[in-house]
């Protein structure tokens, strides 16, 4: 069975992330959606809210689980006895930083990072930008998967 982690924050869990679970899918036996807990960045959901709305979005693909961790991703990956690592890739910056991640993952512990491109009609979206038009109370449906309840 080929098990993979797909770690973030998800704050929130967009179109974009949505995008490579389902690509990853095609490919992979199992995904653990990991939220990690990262105390450098000021979330505006809180963890359980987290992991409650993409668990209760996936709730119907057993192909699929959501847990939080707070601690390396490589250990997490290990803890879930996951081989791969699934990152996105919106732009040249994303690659620069996902590759230098990627070479330390695999010396530490083996563990391969699989990077996936974002379709070019969802490089503009990210976690951040839908976190800001939230604060403001703007509408962001249509950054989110079709179903997913905030």
């Amino acid at each position: 069975m080929r098990r993979a982690i797909f770690p973030g924050t998800f704050d929130p869990f967009t179109i974009g992330h949505y995008s490579i679970v389902t690509r990853a899918l095609s490919f992979m036996d199992e995904i653990v959606i990991g939220i990690g807990v990262n105390e450098n960045k000021n979330t505006y959901f809180p963890i359980d809210k987290r992991v409650q709305m993409v668990r209760d979005f996936y709730q119907n693909d057993q192909r699929v689980s959501v847990a939080s961790y707070d601690c390396l991703t490589i250990d997490f990956a290990r803890k879930v006895d996951a081989e791969f690592i699934i990152r996105g890739i919106r732009t040249v910056k994303d690659f620069e930083y996902e590759e230098t991640i990627a070479d330390i993952n695999r010396k530490l512990a083996g563990v391969e990072t699989i990077l996936l491109f974002t379709e070019p009609e969802l490089t503009c979206i990210s976690s951040t930008i839908v976190r800001e038009l939230l604060q403001y109370g703007k509408d962001i449906g249509r950054f989110l998967p079709e179903g997913m309840k905030i």
